[in-house]
């Protein structure tokens, strides 16, 4: 099925950029009184919170550098200069307040933000089709509540805004919990509004089980186990995903929103400026794909030693050597899942997958605690790969064994940053990694906010833990 084009349009701003910290303005400008009248002037609105999406400060750079390379899943290399440097130093736990990526992964994370504000704060006022208004605010609150979830992991205390900025408000840091809650809220509405599926034509918007999938996983991170439960078995009997039949299906532009797919980010080549940098990003060598590798997002030896030797999943994943253009073989760890045949440098068609099946799987076990049926859920996912079965008989806490499965099937997807946090093992998996570039004293839970946010919000306080 080949995906939706989301149109870059022009919008309207009930404030201009103001010089408040999240630029909580409309993606775009045009006189707000001539819009906002039709369904269709949403859904163009919409479309721009989806564009907002492929953003390099969201999934097109900056959450993987927080989300991976902040973990024991990936590095930066040797290379530390340049645009290289930025990683290095997130990787290693060194930045500072002015990094350049997780200032952008602020600032474009609240430009959707408020894009979404706008839609829910004008949508409740225009006459249109009941079905087509729900539809429109439960995708709005899903995207919105996307990039909430990501803020909370990364930052923690941030300004909650669900109203559109306006100069002069007071901007106010909440805790991670108070966010959350706040999230569950908007998620139990989206997915009540969303549908189960749309037409071909539609394909990459949200769903109902989009917003289930990130309301169950926000519920883990709260502790309620049980609630979480409630709603992933309502996403396995009611909203039709199935695992694909082979790991390395998943991946791969003929593969993308597939059965298995929850939601995906939907990238598309062709110089129309909605191609992703993944492919170029993760190479090791200019020798895969048109264009340099630039070999960031580097898998450690760490994650390559925990895969089960010559694995499906593996072999699908990553590798651990290339050849280069003079025909030697050069020893380097590098993801494979985001490989492709751009046109042109940084301009792949290749998808990035927020949701899955499978991680609904590993959810349900999670939220369940060991027992049987955890096994089983777990030995699903397990198999597909040709993988043997674990069981309560396996060596290993049953935490430990399925976080270890919960990294070796969704790595490089930008879950094991939050997955550490949520087990509360980010010191011991770091250390148990042995990285020669993390001193154990600066290992942190949460990003600075960046440094122009606190000169502008004299209130705020900044993160030191």
């Amino acid at each position: 099925m080949k995906k939706i084009i989301i149109i870059l349009i022009t919008l309207s701003t009930i404030s201009a950029c103001s010089d408040s910290f999240t630029e909580l303005a409309p993606i775009s400008n045009r006189n707000e009184a001539d819009f906002f009248n039709t369904a269709d002037d949403f859904i163009a609105s919409l479309n721009s919170s989806y564009a907002g999406l492929q953003d390099p400060g969201v999934y097109g750079r900056a959450y993987w550098t927080m989300f991976e390379m902040r973990s024991d899943n990936t590095d930066q290399g040797p290379d530390a200069t340049g645009l290289a440097r930025q990683y290095t130093e997130i990787n290693a736990f060194t930045e500072d307040p002015l990094n350049e990526q997780i200032d952008i992964a602020w600032s474009a994370s609240y430009r959707v933000v408020a894009n979404c504000n706008i839609i829910l704060d004008r949508i409740e006022s225009i006459e249109i089709d009941t079905a087509i208004k729900n539809r429109i605010i439960g995708e709005a609150l899903f995207l919105r509540s996307l990039m909430y979830y990501h803020l909370a992991v990364g930052f923690g205390n941030i300004p909650l805004q669900l109203t559109p900025f306006v100069p002069g408000d007071d901007l106010v840091q909440v805790d991670a919990n108070t966010v959350y809650a706040q999230l569950v809220t908007d998620l139990g509405i989206a997915e009540s509004n969303l549908p189960v599926s749309y037409p071909t034509s539609d394909v990459g918007r949200a769903t109902k089980g989009a917003a289930a999938t990130l309301l169950a996983k926000v519920l883990l991170t709260i502790g309620q186990d049980s609630d979480a439960e409630t709603v992933l078995r309502r996403i396995i009997s009611d909203y039709n995903y199935e695992l694909v039949p082979n790991y390395a299906d998943l991946w791969g532009d003929a593969n993308e929103n597939n059965v298995e797919s929850i939601f995906e980010v939907q990238f598309i080549s062709g110089g129309i400026g909605q191609g992703s940098t993944f492919t170029n990003d993760f190479s090791p060598s200019s020798d895969l794909q048109t264009g340099q590798g630039f070999g960031r997002n580097r898998p450690t030896d760490d994650l390559a030693n925990a895969y089960e030797p010559d694995s499906e999943r593996f072999n699908a994943s990553m590798a651990t050597s290339y050849v280069n253009n003079e025909d030697e073989t050069v020893e380097q760890n590098y993801i494979l899942k985001y490989q492709g045949d751009p046109p042109i440098e940084n301009d792949s068609d290749i998808n990035f997958v927020v949701f899955r099946y499978a991680d609904v799987l590993l959810m349900l076990a999670e939220a369940l605690g060991e027992s049987p049926e955890s096994y089983a859920l777990i030995n699903q996912v397990r198999s597909r790969s040709g993988l043997d079965p674990i069981d309560a008989g396996t060596p290993g806490t049953f935490e430990e064994k399925l976080l270890n499965e919960r990294r070796l099937e969704l790595a490089f997807e930008n879950h094991r940053w939050a997955d550490l946090k949520r087990f509360g093992v980010v010191v011991e998996k770091l250390i148990e990694a042995e990285s020669d570039v993390i001193e154990v004293g600066d290992i942190r839970n949460l990003f600075f906010i960046p440094q122009r946010e606190m000169d502008i919000n004299t209130d705020f306080i900044q993160n030191d833990n």
